[in-house]
């Protein structure tokens, strides 16, 4: 009888010490399982010329393999898409991370606790609305004849703005969007991390004549920054999935935006909707997992080469 391995005797003896947890982990474990590992079955679709009839494993096989590939980036529109998703992603997560880092400095120096709650649930609360709400809101706010603002600029003698027909205009009003619905929840994490540091840094800095600023300056925001470029990573991991609930809704799918706020996940549904081509769309996704891949190694490659133990692996 072979000796069980000592790598193996460990497992064992970790699953027996913790059973009830790795039960508790086991819904999770399968739910993950399901949505995530399973599906990969499907990334074949990226290199079929998929018919409805034929299935998965009954469609023929693109000639060549590249076909779906080739025919997205030789789209001028696909280029487009993917050019917008980085930009503006990009946007959200270097102005989002500093506004949520705001809002945590000031939501720790709110001493009175009803106070911060209040102002805690008021930034919280935009996280849940739904996309299709926020699109309502911001066409209240920016529609042309009915809207708020251009009711605001003809009240002071300006000339209203057809804001639906400049896409000059989105990109930032896409981030003023994005950061007022996501900020608050984000600075959730952060304000965390801030309860979470010791009283004997900000205690001993005091002594040596640090003013309050000087206290967040250099000991709050220096000791909040493993968590800043653990979030950042992950975030820089979704770099190229837009938030198409977002993006549909509050654009509206107007064709004029399109030059600064067509995404990758906008184009992806109008491919599918109005050409039904599952192959390309397919390829589409495929290549945004992997160049997300790859920014998530090369910036956790970054992050460890900036501060020594901040990567995630």
């Amino acid at each position: 009888m072979k000796p069980v391995p000592k790598i193996n005797r460990r497992v064992l003896v970790s699953v027996k010490n913790n059973t009830q947890l790795y039960l508790m982990a086991l819904p999770a474990a399968a739910l993950f399982f399901c949505f995530s590992y399973m599906p990969l079955v499907g990334l074949i679709i990226a290199f079929k010329r998929y018919t409805f009839d034929g299935g998965i494993f009954g469609s023929a096989w693109a000639d060549p393999w590249y076909r779906n590939f080739q025919i997205l980036f030789n789209n001028p529109d696909a280029f487009r898409a993917m050019m917008n998703t980085l930009f503006l992603n990009a946007l959200f997560i270097g102005v989002g991370t500093a506004f949520a880092l705001i809002l945590s400095l000031c939501f720790n120096e709110i001493r009175s606790p009803v106070y911060k709650k209040i102002t805690q649930s008021i930034t919280f609360l935009p996280f849940f609305i739904s996309t299709v709400v926020v699109g309502v809101l911001v066409s209240g706010v920016l529609a042309y004849e009915t809207g708020s603002l251009n009711g605001f600029l003809s009240s002071i003698g300006r000339q209203k703005i057809n804001f639906y027909m400049q896409p000059s205009y989105w990109p930032a009003i896409m981030l003023i969007v994005n950061i007022w619905k996501g900020a608050g929840y984000s600075s959730i994490v952060y304000l965390a991390a801030i309860s979470g540091i010791d009283g004997a840094y900000y205690e001993a800095a005091e002594i040596d004549g640090a003013s309050h600023f000087q206290q967040i300056w250099y000991v709050t925001l220096p000791l909040l920054r493993p968590t800043v470029i653990i979030l950042t990573i992950m975030a820089v991991g979704k770099i190229m999935n837009a938030d198409f609930g977002l993006f549909f809704n509050v654009t509206r799918d107007i064709p004029t935006l399109y030059p600064t706020v067509d995404v990758i996940d906008t184009y992806i549904y109008r491919a599918l909707r109005k050409l039904g081509d599952v192959g390309i769309s397919s390829a589409t996704g495929f290549f945004q997992s992997v160049v997300s891949f790859i920014l998530v190694l090369t910036s956790n490659r970054i992050a460890e080469k900036i501060e020594e133990g901040s990567a995630l692996f």
